[in-house]
């Protein structure tokens, strides 16, 4: 990408970012982190309007009456996006790449934090650790995120979700906030998942192309695997081969799904040809509201 390209595309996210935090985004950001850090304070006798779920129930049957856990809230969170900038995520069938719409969430995301006086972060992978940016406060801060993601150019093509959380594991406290944005083209990674969930608070946005899930039929193609290089020909106009294409994607979802759900790793699914705002709106407001 050109620079005078590059800077009108940053331009663009900024605005529209910016727009979508000052009206709606933020609320729903600041609503699910609020109470995500905190640190017990005391007990005090149950008062009308208190939450049922902040009842110390050990105190209150020592006392014979209700008493309830009062928390003081920790600041300052800090906000990990860790964006998988693989060869895979260079593929889009639509005008922009996973890459760049990658580079769109994390604006929304790091936007959001920093208008709640949140530290935001970057890691950059393939299938190594390929660049990092420690967390820091403030908007221009963010557009160096978001300008790192697009003029990214990676020096190998795989994917190795296991060492960017490793990496992460290593320059984040506990209790951070990791978003892992990535279309998940990996194997072996379930432990790794299910650590890194254990010692910060994780949120797998998952970034999925419709021509990944469903071959158009337009006879002879060939697929290559940017990623490995290998290459095969087929007739995309047999049935047979669309139907196992649909089969293994199918399949390559519903692994993924119940790794997610194995590790209790909360996951959001975003689909490149449609937007992405109200997948994430509504992942905050469902798990707000305990669903």
């Amino acid at each position: 990408m050109e620079e005078k390209d590059l800077l009108k595309k940053i331009q663009r996210i900024d605005i529209f970012t910016n727009r979508l935090v000052n009206t709606v985004f933020a609320g729903e950001y600041k609503s699910f982190f609020k109470g995500q850090g905190l640190t017990f304070d005391e007990v005090r006798e149950y008062q009308e309007g208190d939450e049922i779920r902040t009842i110390d129930w050990n105190v209150t049957a020592r006392m014979g009456q209700p008493f309830v856990k009062k928390y003081i809230e920790e600041r300052e969170l800090v906000m990990m996006l860790i964006v998988d900038l693989s060869a895979s995520t260079l593929f889009g069938s639509i005008d922009e790449t996973k890459a760049e719409i990658a580079a769109e969430i994390t604006a929304l995301l790091a936007f959001s934090a920093i208008k709640n006086s949140d530290k935001v972060g970057l890691i950059c992978f393939t299938n190594s650790v390929e660049h990092y940016v420690p967390p820091q406060k403030g908007k221009k801060h963010v557009l160096r995120v978001v300008r790192d993601i697009l003029r990214f150019q990676p020096n190998h093509k795989g994917t190795d979700i296991t060492q960017a959380l490793r990496f992460a594991d290593q320059v984040l406290k506990p209790h951070s906030v990791i978003f892992l944005i990535s279309d998940f083209k990996d194997s072996d990674y379930q432990k790794q998942l299910r650590m890194t969930n254990k010692r910060h608070t994780l949120i797998a946005i998952t970034l999925e192309d419709r021509r990944e899930s469903v071959m158009p039929n337009v006879g002879l193609i060939e697929l290559e695997d940017v990623e490995t290089g290998q290459r095969k020909l087929i007739d995309s106009r047999s049935n047979h081969i669309r139907n196992l294409y649909i089969k293994h994607n199918t399949e390559s979802v519903i692994e993924r799904q119940n790794i997610f759900k194995n590790c209790q790793v909360d996951s959001i699914d975003i689909q490149t040809n449609q937007s992405y705002v109200l997948p994430l709106i509504r992942f905050f407001r469902d798990r707000r509201s305990g669903r």
